[in-house]
């Protein structure tokens, strides 16, 4: 009887140990359920997150631009901008142990920084004490108005055909009455309605260099400063320049080259000092006595060949035509 009891004993310490093994065991093996399980869920929060950051960024910096002749309220409009973005995708700025951080920077350009931190409820983590996660992500989106431009059109065009909005003017940016821009034979326009040829103040225009312009030989990549003069150094119509025989593999001109095509154009005062970047679209071009580029002026106008470097207070005037973009 005594070795029966002990022998039953035995077993029953080895059941009991087998138990807490299992016991032990079922738990590793529900953390390690758990983390693939809850951890794909994370992994798909992150990415709803980082679209929500994205579009946040975006949101903060379009906000900015468009009240930069507002200094004082421009970086609390992207703040709010952004954080109503983020709202507006599931993350509200401190409901929920969401933060939504959002930073202005000016140095170059315009940068809106955005950091969104969640927590992520577990379901199978939390047996194991992991109740939560914290996601994080950030997005950067730049702004600002361009100061470079990768192949530049040969032509400038009067400030005074924009509003103080920057906006150009419903007369010359209405697509379905293109407007006739004439040449008035000055160095730089003198009024709304005209314009006038540059080469970006590397010396007297000449028609064949900027024929070169025209069709693609010569590539304008040219960052302008503010104020900088880029009329013509010699008055002239360069009467070839608007319609020719040619086609625009041999020289052509605006007519055979542009029309139908989209061209950044620079915009300068009376004195044929640079404002700014704009965006014109070439109907067409005829010359002889008649002399004109028929055409409107496309607003707003967001482009990768636009670039911003430049500090935005000292970039150059909005008139109609700014870059945004993800770079982060």
């Amino acid at each position: 009887m005594t070795r029966q009891t002990s022998g039953g004993s035995r077993q029953t310490r080895q059941q009991g140990q087998i138990i807490v093994v299992f016991a032990l065991g079922l738990v590793a093996m529900i953390a390690m359920v758990g983390l693939v399980l809850d951890g794909g869920a994370a992994f798909a929060h992150r990415r709803d997150e980082q679209g929500a950051s994205d579009l946040a960024a975006l949101a903060g910096a379009n906000a900015f631009v468009v009240n930069y002749d507002q200094p004082g309220t421009r970086t609390s409009a992207a703040i709010a901008a952004a954080r109503t973005s983020a709202a507006q995708n599931g993350y509200t700025h401190g409901a929920g142990g969401v933060t939504v951080d959002v930073t202005v920077n000016t140095s170059s350009g315009a940068t809106v920084m955005v950091d969104i931190s969640a927590p992520h409820e577990n379901t199978f983590a939390s047996i194991v004490g992991m109740n939560t996660w914290t996601i994080s992500t950030t997005a950067t989106a730049l702004t600002g108005f361009p100061d470079t431009v990768t192949g530049a059109g040969p032509m400038i065009f009067s400030i005074d055909a924009f509003g103080s909005d920057g906006q150009p003017l419903p007369q010359y940016s209405n697509p379905s009455s293109p407007y006739a821009f004439g040449d008035t034979n000055n160095h730089a326009p003198t009024g709304p309605g005209d314009f006038a040829w540059t080469n970006y103040g590397t010396g007297n225009v000449d028609s064949n260099e900027v024929k070169n312009i025209l069709d693609g030989s010569l590539v304008i990549n040219k960052t302008i400063a503010f104020g900088e003069y880029i009329g013509q150094h010699n008055n002239g119509n360069h009467t070839t320049l608007f319609d020719n025989n040619n086609d625009c593999d041999h020289q052509g001109s605006v007519n055979k080259c542009l029309a139908g095509k989209d061209v950044a154009v620079p915009v300068v005062d009376s004195n044929g000092n640079f404002m700014g970047w704009a965006t014109f679209h070439v109907v067409s071009a005829s010359g002889g006595s008649t002399k004109n580029v028929v055409g409107y002026f496309v607003s707003p106008f967001v482009s990768q060949r636009l670039s911003v470097t430049c500090p935005f207070d000292d970039c150059p005037r909005f008139l109609g035509s700014y870059s945004l973009k993800l770079v982060n």
